[in-house]
């Protein structure tokens, strides 16, 4: 039985960490640099390739936050350590979120003991903070399935139309982090493990990528003067924040709230992240409603940019569908298609957008290469001209000295929301770990190993076999210098422990989303103990919006507040998405390779 213990940890800062705090040594050579590819064959190899085309643009040491000075003691200041976003005592019905009890760290020790003593001794390898599902949304697209709430209460959110708020408050977060909470090491970069948007649609990728790098953004289509979506449509299974109508969330305490929704559609102004940042893609980035593997085709299209918008469905229709989508009975749309057509006359008019339209894996990697969203870099937030050429979405980069990073694509152009990969990406993995032997290595990808399960064939490559994720555990395990396996997707904290023979041992370490309540950001250290062991410390922070509420403030700030309260209350969301005590804040040991 796995052996887990709380332990409050305060290190010892050592002479390195003095030192590279302190900029007299970089234990970041090339940090926040994407590896260019060799070939375009296999985009982003593994070699360690030149890379001044990223160093030519890079805007500062990318070792060191852009913002605040290297912190020489732990920083937990606005991290779950300290305290957590929880309800009210004595509240019932629509419970209002107060300052709640910190989580303790616990350390695991599973696949290594950990040593006494390790706190004096250790060293910083590298240190990252992890953004994952933050689902920038669209709520007036129309081919959002909002309806499907007549089966389950958990199928629309009444918080959707403030995911950007919420956003660049969770941005406003992670600038504020003077350093990393166990070690104090100033933070290198941030990597977003997908689901970046929603429905795979032009509007939300361009939110997106301003959201991260900086930039004004209005978080409206359509209609550029109100919103037309489902809750201005008074229809009683969506909750009308503007109206007196007691629909079916007010009947279970949800407040009237005058102008949300003018103020849901207001520009709002990121700052951008002060580090480095990295991408990865989802299935919702890949994938229309992230789920439907039919790139080109028309019909999905027309109606994505089009004037009619279906809001509500019977619960028997609404069931075969949300069971059609779950089952990947059809991965391409057909029975989607049939109920849209069926349903023609039941449509309400919207304003037709163009911006609405899906974007393909070339237009997802252009616009990450868009010179307009750089930010603090790299160019190309890990994508190159080579993943264009060869017409892939993975490849690595330098996290530090010894530290690699490979980011991959998990999802699956055949259709259906979980993943896999295929055998040319498998093959650039092996690479990959084989000729960084004496590099540690960090993998990222959406989906985690036990969601990738769907292997339908991928239509540009119809004879490729597709790999699940206990091939890829296999596979990272073979690896002694693979470390840790970070990822998303299930919206839930998890963190599981892979051994192998010998000390081939990793951890998978899946981040809850930012979109469903406790919406969490996870910061991961990794150091050298100086013991024959290594450590992987895992902390979770929230947005920087306060977890107090004041329904009649609608600033931005308001707005992302209120996207963390109206999470935790929306109907049929799930209670179990912050894990255990043992998938929070955590010492992941292991031992070196």
């Amino acid at each position: 039985m796995p052996r887990t213990r709380s332990v409050a940890t305060v290190p010892a800062l050592n002479r390195r960490a003095l030192l590279a705090a302190t900029g007299a040594v970089s234990l970041t050579t090339g940090l926040g640099l994407a590896l260019r590819p060799q070939s375009p064959a296999h985009a982003a190899t593994a070699a360690q390739a030149p890379v001044a085309d990223s160093v030519a643009h890079a805007q500062g040491p990318a070792s060191v936050s852009g913002r605040a000075p290297a912190a020489l003691v732990p920083y937990t200041r606005g991290t779950t350590v300290n305290t957590v976003a929880a309800p009210r005592s004595g509240s019932t019905g629509y419970r209002q979120l107060g300052d709640g009890a910190g989580w303790k760290r616990v350390v695991r020790d599973e696949l290594a003991a950990a040593k006494a003593g390790r706190a004096d001794r250790r060293t910083t390898l590298a240190a990252f903070v992890q953004l994952t599902d933050l689902h920038l949304i669209d709520a007036q697209h129309p081919l959002r399935l909002e309806y499907l709430r007549s089966q389950s209460k958990s199928a629309w959110r009444p918080q959707e139309a403030l995911t950007v708020a919420g956003a660049v408050s969770l941005i406003e977060r992670v600038n504020a982090l003077h350093g990393s909470p166990v070690t104090g090491s100033p933070l290198h970069f941030v990597m977003t493990t997908g689901d970046n948007t929603d429905n795979n649609s032009k509007t939300e990728l361009e939110w997106f990528l301003k959201v991260m790098s900086g930039g004004r953004i209005t978080p409206n289509s359509g209609d550029p003067r109100h919103y037309e979506g489902v809750q201005a449509s008074g229809l009683k299974t969506y909750w009308q924040p503007d109206a007196a109508l007691r629909d079916a969330d007010k009947q279970i305490g949800f407040p009237r709230i005058q102008g949300f929704l003018e103020a849901a559609i207001r520009e709002v102004r990121s700052p951008g992240l002060n580090l480095p940042w990295y991408s990865t893609v989802g299935n919702h980035d890949a994938l229309p409603l992230g789920c439907y593997g039919s790139r080109g085709d028309s019909y999905l299209t027309d109606f994505a940019v089009g004037g009619k918008k279906l809001m509500s469905l019977g619960a028997t229709e609404a069931t075969a569908l949300a069971k059609s989508i779950k089952n990947g009975t059809s991965p391409k749309g057909a029975a989607f298609h049939d109920l849209l057509r069926a349903h023609t006359r039941q449509m309400r008019s919207v304003t037709p957008d163009e911006k609405r339209a899906p974007f393909t894996p070339e237009e997802y990697v252009k616009a990450h290469l868009d010179p307009a969203h750089t930010g603090p870099g790299p160019i190309g937030h890990g994508y190159s001209t080579a993943n264009l050429s060869a017409g892939t979405q993975y490849y690595t980069f330098r996290i530090a000295e010894d530290v690699i990073g490979i980011s991959l694509d998990t999802t699956d152009p055949g259709g259906h929301y979980e993943g896999s990969i295929g055998t040319a990406q498998l093959r650039w993995l092996e690479k990959t770990l084989r000729d960084n032997s004496d590099s540690y290595a960090v993998v990222f990808s959406h989906h985690t190993s036990k969601t990738m399960r769907n292997t339908h064939p991928d239509p540009a490559h119809p004879s490729e076999r597709r790999h699940g994720g206990e091939e890829v555990v296999a596979l990272l395990a073979k690896y002694a210098n693979t470390l840790a396996w970070v990822n998303g997707h299930t919206h839930k904290n998890e963190i599981i422990p892979h051994a192998a023979a010998g000390n081939r041992s990793f951890w998978e370490i899946c981040t809850a989303s930012h979109v469903d309540f406790p919406q969490l950001a996870r910061i991961v250290e990794l150091v050298d103990n100086k013991d024959g062991t290594l450590s992987l410390f895992t902390t979770l922070v929230e947005s920087a919006a306060p977890h107090a509420t004041d329904f009649s403030d609608l600033s931005q700030t308001g707005l992302a507040a209120l996207y963390r309260e109206l999470s935790f209350n929306a109907p049929g969301a799930r209670t179990d998405l912050s894990g255990a005590s043992r998938d929070r804040n955590t010492e992941l040991v292991l031992k070196k390779g």
